[in-house]
Order: structure tokens, then sequence, then C-alpha cells
């Protein structure tokens, strides 16, 4: 009597496993990506919660670094503390965030820092408060559609 498997017996195992794999790394790959740009458009609006209330210093913040945090000392202009140091260094969970800012105006925009695997949205927001998205390797605008969460 013969004890153990045979090397047929387990090459099959060994494929159903990598079918098994195979079937469920995609969706896990798609609620990343989706958690991710969830993440990116949440961090957009923060941003843009802030720079309605940067106007205290006298006009819209031109940069993320003066709404981040003081490298020592009190808020001021050139670093009100309103959002935190990851998000003021412009990358965040896979996306890459600028603000430019002018008296009247700003824009915000998130794009994916490698296209397809940390993202494949990117979103703007400028002072109308309404958030746009764009599918795709270009930049959302202001013409691009509006994001329904």
């Amino acid at each position: 009597m013969r004890r153990g498997f045979s090397l047929i017996e387990l090459l099959i195992v060994i494929a159903i496993i990598l079918v098994i794999i195979t079937v469920a790394v995609l969706p896990y790959q798609r609620a990343q990506t989706l958690a991710r740009e969830m993440a990116a458009s949440k961090a957009v609006q923060t941003i843009q919660t802030d720079e309605v209330i940067y106007p205290q210093y006298g006009h819209f913040a031109s940069s993320l670094r003066e709404l981040g945090p003081p490298d020592a000392g009190p808020s001021s202009a050139a670093a009100a503390g309103l959002i935190s140091g990851a998000l003021a260094s412009g990358a965040l969970g896979g996306y890459k965030f600028t603000l430019t800012g002018t008296a009247d105006t700003y824009a915000i925009t998130a794009l994916p820092v490698a296209f397809g695997s940390s993202g494949v949205k990117s979103f703007f927001l400028d002072q109308s408060g309404i958030l746009h998205a764009t599918e795709g390797q270009e930049s959302a605008t202001s013409a691009s559609p509006e994001f329904a969460k």
C-alpha cells in the first residue's frame, strides 16, 4: 500500500490554488484603487475647506505648504497649520496634490502617481466648490464631469 500523494495530485492542487488566487487578486486591486480614489477626493475637499478658512490672511493660499503646519512657532500666512504635514508635502496615498491660488481664485488638482495602479481618476476643484473628475491620464479641469460620490 502506497502512502502520500502522487506528483499529479499535487500539481492539480497547486493549479486549483493558483486559479483561486488569480480570481481573488483582481477584485482586491480594484478595491484598493477605489479606496485610493475616494481618499484623494476627500483630501481635495479637505484642502478646499481649509482654503475657505485661509483668507483670514488676506488672500487664498498659493501652495499646500501655506496650508500646512509651521516648522516651529505659531501659525502664520506661510504655514497656517490647517492641513497635515503629509498632505502639505503634496503626495499622499498614491496621489500627487497641487494647489495654486491668487487673491481671488484657487485650483486644487489630484493626479495618480502611477496611473492604473494607484488610481485611474484625476480630480479638480476650484472656488466654485464643484469637484470634477476624469478617468484617464489627462488632468481633470473645470470642464471635466462633476464627480458623483
